[in-house]
């Protein structure tokens, strides 16, 4: 019973953090931090929960990070113009239409001409102005996935700027889930306090039968 217990213990402790967490993040990010991306290249947002305006998407610097051929998503960088060489934001994106034409763009054609006619016939795709809005890395996975795109950055002999922008396009903070977690540690806890107090009072010692 008493193991019963501090397993308990210990799982509603970390459920309750768990919630924490997630409901600290809400109340930070209970509306997109709306920028322009001139701005987020000269200052740290305030927050994780943001709306970048003003950006033009680089799909031909595009970086698959899964080393899979079974690809469903892309990093894109994020430029103040076209032309710009200077690359402060990247966001992941799931785009059907990007990821299409970027598995067309790497895979299916031959040579460097077919690349060539491609590109000039999605240029204004491939450079279009985008809003980007979703979080940046709010916990260890996403900045563990920031720390390997700068790692891969250096690689490739790439800017990695010092305000260096990592955001997962279309993901928000998440309400239930933290209300949810918050909840069940809660109920975990009384259960906890009540077995403690139904623990029945030891009764009196029995007295020695007498000849």
């Amino acid at each position: 019973m008493k193991r019963f217990r501090v397993t308990l213990l210990a799982v509603c402790l970390l459920l309750g953090w768990l919630g924490y967490g997630d409901l600290s993040l809400l109340l930070r990010n209970k509306q997109p931090q709306q920028l322009n991306i001139a701005e987020l290249e000269m200052q740290q947002p305030s927050q994780e929960w943001l709306q970048i305006d003003g950006g033009h998407q680089d799909l031909l610097q595009a970086i698959n990070m899964s080393g899979t051929m079974e690809i469903d998503s892309f990093l894109v960088p994020l430029k103040s113009s076209p032309t710009s060489p200077d690359i402060h934001v990247w966001f992941e994106t799931r785009d059907p239409q990007i990821v299409e034409l970027l598995k067309t763009y790497y895979f299916q054609l031959n040579s460097d001409l077919d690349r060539e006619k491609f590109v000039e016939q999605n240029l204004d795709f491939i450079y279009a102005p985008r809003q980007v809005i979703g979080m940046t890395a709010d916990n260890k996975i996403a900045r563990s996935n920031l720390e390997k795109l700068k790692t891969l950055l250096r690689e490739l002999n790439m800017q990695v700027p010092d305000n260096l922008v990592f955001i997962s396009e279309g993901k928000e903070p998440v309400a239930l889930r933290g209300y949810f977690f918050v909840a069940v540690a809660l109920l975990g806890l009384i259960k906890v306090a009540l077995s403690f107090r139904s623990r029945p009072a030891p009764g009196p010692a029995p007295h020695p039968e007498q000849d």
